[in-house]
């Protein structure tokens, strides 16, 4: 549970943290904009270590599909674009692909 938690943590810092860069770069907001969005990327950074599996790859390629859904999430709440079927499908076989990659019995 709490490996859930972290991955739910780090990509909402680090989804967060992209889109008030984008608001700073793309929309002008002010630059404070940007260095909030800078240490909630640098936050994404540290909260990924206290992740329990041995192998930073193996996480990083989870977070990959974590940060899909979230990316899905994110989208239709806060720019108001309804994913499709064919975007849900997608993010379910990627945590599919994350349930595999860190949950499946290896030696």
């Amino acid at each position: 549970m709490s490996a859930i938690v972290l991955f739910l943590l780090a990509g909402l810092a680090e989804i967060g943290g992209g889109y008030l860069i984008w608001l700073w770069l793309r929309e002008g907001k002010q630059a404070m904009y940007g260095i909030a969005g800078g240490i909630c990327l640098a936050l994404y950074g540290v909260i990924a270590t206290f992740q329990s599996f041995p192998s930073f790859g193996r996480v990083y390629a989870a977070y990959g599909g974590v940060f899909i859904i979230l990316s899905l999430l994110w989208g239709w709440g806060i720019d108001k674009k309804t994913p499709d079927l064919y975007d849900w499908i997608g993010g379910v076989i990627c945590l599919v692909g994350v349930a595999v990659m860190l949950w499946a019995p290896r030696q």
